[in-house]
């Protein structure tokens, strides 16, 4: 699987918050992190949009380096993803995920 693939399947390679971080783009971290603080009800600058992957070294946004449930859950299972982990089907912290987002469950079940 590609590294690329976060533990909950997004495909980080077209994250917006890692092109932003890759190619040093000051106006695309200002966007996401607008669109960001509105779909989470909180103040996110652009100065937390700086994330490399999530299961690649380098650096990541607040949430995913220390909040996200599934990335915890997942290194604490030293799983490779949530793929890999017989409950996923079931799981109610990545279900968000997978019910919104059909490329991340399809990568996942690869």
């Amino acid at each position: 699987m590609s590294d690329f693939i976060a533990y909950c399947g997004l495909n980080c390679k077209t994250c917006d918050a890692r092109l932003a971080t890759v190619n040093d783009d000051a106006e695309l971290r200002k966007k996401v992190a607008a669109l960001w603080s509105k779909l989470n009800d909180t103040e996110i600058t652009p100065e937390m949009i700086n994330c490399t992957g999530c299961r690649i070294e380098g650096p990541k946004t607040p949430y995913c380096e220390s909040l996200c449930p599934i990335r915890r859950c997942a290194i604490s299972r030293k799983a490779e993803t949530c793929g890999s982990c017989d409950e996923m089907d079931s799981c109610e912290k990545l279900k968000a995920i997978i019910v919104n987002n059909k490329d991340a469950y399809r990568n996942l079940k690869r």
